[in-house]
C-alpha cells in the first residue's frame, strides 16, 4: 500500500511523524513523506525516509494555497498514492482538497490540536470551524490527540462519530528513562547551573502562543522571593514560525535575572535537560496534546501547566502536577513557589506522573492503534 505523510514543514516531519513513518514501513507499506523544503530534509533522506519537498502554503493565502493544491495534485496523479494522511491544519485543508481532486482512495487528517479555541473572538472561532468542516468533507478517518478535541470534532459537525478516533499521543520510553540520562549534576555544571538550585525548565518553540512572556515574567517574580531558583529555557523561534516572539520580554527577563536565566537555544538531549530539572512548565494558549509534557512525566518531573485541553488530559492537578489560567503570569508565579517552597512534594508528584505516563503515553502504543485503525479502512475499501 502506498501512503503519502503530509505536513507543512521539514520540522514537524523530523519531531512527531518519523515513529509513525518507521511503524508503516514496518508493515510493509510504502510510505512517501511530504513538506516545504528544509534545512532537516537532507539528514532524513540519509537516515534513508523517502521525502518529496513541495512548497506548501503556510497561511491562507488563496493564491499561494491554489499552488500548493496544484502541485500536489500533480504529484498525487504521478504517484496515485492509496491513503494521504495530512497533519498541521492548513497542510490537512490543501492536502485534502488535492486529495479528493487526484482521487486518492482513502484519506486520513490527524489533528495534532485544532486552530480554534474559547478564548479567540467568536467570529473567528466561526470561521476556523467551518473550515474544519469544509475539510471534514474530503475526511474519510479523523483522529486527534486529545479526547476533547475528539469530542469536539462531533459537537461542532466537523466529522460523525464514527469517524472520529482520540489517538492521544507517546514518546519513546526507552529514551526518556531517567536511569539512561546523564547525571543531573553533570547537565548543570556543563550549562553553569549550580548543584544545589531549584531548576524551573521550559522546552518548546519560543513564540508568544507558547506561554514564554508569561514564564518569564512568573520567573522574575520568583527570583525575588526564591534567590535559589534557576530558569532553564530551551528552544529557538524557527524561521518558518508566524507567531509573534518574545524579545522585549526576553531582554527584560536578563536583565533582571541575569546568570540565573539559561537559554542554550535548541538542543536535542531533552531527557538529560529534563533530568537537570526540579519542575517542568508549559505554560501554552493552546495544545493538542503536548508532548513536552509526556516527556517531562516520562522523566519523573512533576508538570506545571495551563489550563487548557491536551495539557489538562495529561497532568492530575495535585497529583503530578499543577495547572493555572492561561496568561497569568501571577497564578504561574504562585504554583512555580508552591512547588519551589516543598522540594519533597514536587518531587512525589514528578514520580506519580512517571508511573501515569508508563500507563497511557508509550509511543508504541499510539502507533500501533493508528496502523490497526488504517489498516481496517484500508481492507474496507480493497486497498490491502
Amino acid at each position: 500500500m502506498k501512503v503519502c505523510q503530509l505536513c507543512a514543514v521539514d520540522f514537524t516531519l523530523r519531531n512527531f511523524l518519523l515513529p509513525l513513518i518507521d511503524g508503516m514501513q514496518a508493515a510493509d507499506w510504502q510510505v512517501t513523506a511530504v513538506c516545504s523544503d528544509g534545512p532537516f530534509v537532507p539528514a532524513m533522506r540519509a537516515q534513508g525516509y523517502s521525502i518529496t519537498t513541495v512548497t506548501i502554503a503556510r497561511s491562507m493565502n488563496p493564491l499561494a494555497a491554489l499552488r500548493s493544491v496544484l502541485a500536489l495534485v500533480k504529484l498525487f496523479r504521478r504517484e496515485r498514492f492509496d491513503v494521504l494522511h495530512v497533519h498541521t491544519p492548513v497542510a490537512a485543508l490543501i492536502g485534502r482538497i488535492a486529495a479528493r481532486l487526484a482521487g486518492i482512495p482513502l484519506v486520513v487528517y490527524t489533528a495534532h490540536g485544532f486552530y480554534f479555541h474559547d478564548e479567540m473572538p467568536r467570529w473567528k472561532r466561526a470561521l476556523f470551524v467551518a473550515l474544519e468542516r469544509f475539510g471534514g468533507r474530503f475526511t474519510d478517518l479523523l483522529f486527534s490527540q486529545s479526547s476533547e478535541d475528539a469530542e469536539d470534532a462531533v459537537k461542532e459537525g466537523i466529522a460523525p462519530r464514527e469517524r472520529v478516533l482520540a489517538i492521544g499521543n507517546g514518546v519513546d520510553i526507552t529514551r526518556f528513562d531517567l536511569a539512561k540520562a546523564i547525571r543531573a549534576d553533570k547537565v548543570r555544571a556543563a550549562l553553569g547551573i549550580p548543584v544545589d538550585a531549584f531548576v524551573i525548565g521550559m522546552i518548546g518553540r519560543q513564540v508568544r502562543e507558547k506561554g514564554i512572556a508569561e514564564f518569564l515574567t512568573a520567573a522574575i517574580t520568583v527570583a525575588r522571593n526564591y534567590p535559589q531558583t534557576w530558569f532553564l529555557l530551551v528552544g529557538e523561534r524557527l524561521a518558518s514560525d508566524h507567531a509573534a516572539g518574545i524579545d522585549a520580554e526576553f531582554a527584560n527577563a536578563r536583565a533582571a535575572l541575569g546568570e540565573r536565566l539559561v537559554a542554550p537555544g535548541p538542543r536535542s538531549d531533552v531527557p538529560d535537560l529534563l533530568a537537570a530539572m526540579d519542575l517542568f512548565c508549559l505554560p501554552s494558549w493552546r495544545e493538542g496534546m503536548p508532548r513536552t509534557i509526556i516527556e517531562a512525566m516520562m522523566m519523573g518531573r512533576p508538570v506545571l501547566a495551563t489550563d487548557i485541553r491536551g495539557s489538562r488530559e495529561e497532568v492530575v492537578p495535585e497529583e503530578t502536577g499543577l495547572l493555572v489560567p492561561t496568561r497569568a503570569p501571577e497564578a504561574l508565579a504562585a504554583a512555580m513557589e508552591r512547588l519551589v517552597a516543598d522540594p519533597a512534594w514536587a518531587c512525589r508528584l514528578g514520580q506519580a506522573g512517571r508511573e501515569r505516563a508508563l500507563q497511557l503515553y508509550d509511543e508504541k502504543k499510539v502507533v500501533a492503534l493508528q496502523l490497526e485503525r488504517i489498516t481496517l479502512a484500508a481492507r474496507q475499501r480493497g486497498l490491502l
